[in-house]
Formats: structure tokens, sequence, C-alpha cells
């Protein structure tokens, strides 16, 4: 790849990561439409970047958590939310090790991507309709942690689905975003430290990093306050928008 392709590229990991339309594919539609064909471990890369913004932007939150594990402090707000997210990590990590290789292949089919799409923007568009006010439960932490592992697949947008779930079952909107946020860390650091062997070092991985960690967190501010403010439906008819382009233009 060309410098200015791993730029882009990380643009877009950057800007759609966070917000409710599926990182990964458009990655897919991308690196199919333009014959672009980056190492899994370029792409793991970028999520890493991302990542970072994580840390960043909820470094308190990550800091009670661990304080509150290891002090066993599980009747306190943060403890709860530790053992929640012990439970969606473990319910993803069985999903995706079962079905790792049927996911993967999924990557090069532009219909599956379309249709992951079309069930991205249908989560979306029914996620508000539901008063969201109650404290996040067990059950809420293991429907919450399947939807995470479903967005293995390209198309199936990771915010959007664990959000949308959590909204769908009457989860207060701050809670369900913290908890979105803090659940995709163990799922990305495991991807990360997976494919690690296999990263080579150079100019296309730093620029592609570098431009996926800006755009991330500037994309993760944004829908911070669309979640807040009851926007985050809009992003439905975007990827419908999309899917179905994608599923005409793969026939």
């Amino acid at each position: 790849m060309t410098l200015l392709q791993s730029a882009i590229l990380g643009a877009i990991q950057g800007i759609t990561e966070w917000l409710p339309v599926s990182s990964s594919g458009h990655l897919a539609i991308i690196e199919n439409w333009f014959g672009l064909n980056p190492d899994v471990s370029f792409n793991v890369f970028l999520h890493f970047a991302t990542l970072l913004v994580i840390f960043i932007v909820f470094w308190k939150d990550i800091v009670k958590v661990i304080k509150a594990f290891f002090t066993f402090d599980f009747k306190s707000e943060y403890g709860k939310l530790s053992l929640f997210i012990i439970i969606g990590s473990i319910i993803t990590a069985a999903i995706g090790f079962t079905f790792r290789d049927l996911f993967a292949s999924f990557f090069s089919n532009l219909t599956v991507v379309g249709i992951a799409l079309l069930v991205t923007g249908t989560l979306l568009f029914f996620s508000e309709r539901r008063e969201s006010n109650k404290k996040l439960s067990y059950w809420d932490s293991i429907w919450i942690g399947l939807m995470q592992g479903l967005a293995i697949i390209p198309g199936i947008s990771r915010s959007g689905a664990t959000i949308s779930m959590g909204l769908l079952k009457g989860v207060d909107k701050v809670k369900v975003f913290k908890f979105s946020f803090l659940l995709v860390i163990p799922a990305i650091l495991g991807a990360t430290l997976l494919e690690s062997s296999n990263v080579v070092f150079n100019l296309d991985l730093l620029i592609g990093f570098i431009f996926s960690f800006v755009f991330g967190y500037i994309s993760l501010k944004l829908l911070m306050k669309l979640v807040i403010n009851k926007k985050f439906h809009y992003f439905a008819w975007y990827c419908w928008g999309l899917g179905l382009l994608t599923i005409i233009l793969s026939l």
C-alpha cells in the first residue's frame, strides 16, 4: 500500500470505529472496491490506535473499575461494572473463537456486509423507542456481550449493536454508553495480542495508526453527544443506504 492509502484507511477506521456504522464493514468495502489487501495485522493495529482513545477519554473510569475489582468491592457501582465487563467479555470471546474463521470469510463477501449493514440500521432505528433509565444488570451484560461478539461480522457495528441492545433493554443511556466502551477494551487487547507476533512495523503502519487515533478521538466525542441528545438513530438511514448500495454493486 502507498502512504496515502494507509492514511485513508486509518482515517476511515478512526471515523467509523466509534460511530455506529461499522468500521470493519467500511474497511471491507473500501478494500474490496479498490483492490487493497492489507495484512490482518494492519487492521488490528488500526483498532489498537482507536483503543488508545478509550484509555484517554475513560481513564478515570478504568482506574475506578480496576481498583474496585482488586479490592473486591463488588457492591459498589464500579465493582459491579467490573463483573459485568468480565461476563460480557467471556460471551464475546466464546463467539469470537467459535466462529472466527466463518466471520473472517465474510470480509470478502460484500453481499453479507450489505445485509449486516441493514441489520445495524434496523437496530439503530428502534434503539431509542423505549424509555431508558434503569441500571445495568447481569442479564444486560450477557446480551450486550452477545452483540459485541456478533459485531465481529463486517457490517455489524460494535457500538451500534451494543448501545442499541442496552437502550432496547431500557438501560440508562449514559451507563450503557460507558459500559459499551469499557467492554471493548479486553476484546481489542485480545485481538491485538493474538496478531502481535505477525506485525511488521513500517511507515505504512505508523501513518495508519496516527490517522486512526486522531479521527477516532473526534468520532468518539461526537458519538457521546449524539447518544446523550438521543440522535443515535439518525445513523440508521446511512446504514440502510450503504447496505443497499453494497448489495446492489456486489450482484
